[in-house]
């Protein structure tokens, strides 16, 4: 894996800041690494990066997930995300589509 730090951390003073939060983000903290990376997992998977999505199964399995937790994490984020998605515009549909 390339080591460069990448352009965003770059062109802003706000990059340092970035990178050390993210540096602490891999440390165990109140949550372990399995349970940061399965949070990770599921959020890059709804925000639909594929990249990211990757990275965080490989780290996830390395943390000690199980394939069967990555799926439950997935599932229920999938779920979490359908419901947000049919009431983001609740009185909209409802106005529309209602009886």
């Amino acid at each position: 894996m390339n080591n460069e730090s990448p352009w965003y951390l770059k062109k802003s003073p706000l990059g340092n800041a970035y990178q050390h939060f993210s540096n602490v983000a891999k440390q165990n903290t109140v949550l372990n690494m399995k349970t940061k990376e399965l949070l990770r997992l599921a959020i890059a998977s709804d925000f639909r990066c594929n990249h990211c999505t990757e990275h965080h199964i490989k780290d996830a399995l390395a943390a000690g997930a199980t394939k069967e937790e990555i799926s439950e994490a997935l599932l229920l984020a999938s779920l979490q995300a359908a419901g947000t998605q049919l009431n983001w515009s609740k009185e909209l549909f409802e106005k529309y589509l209602g009886d």
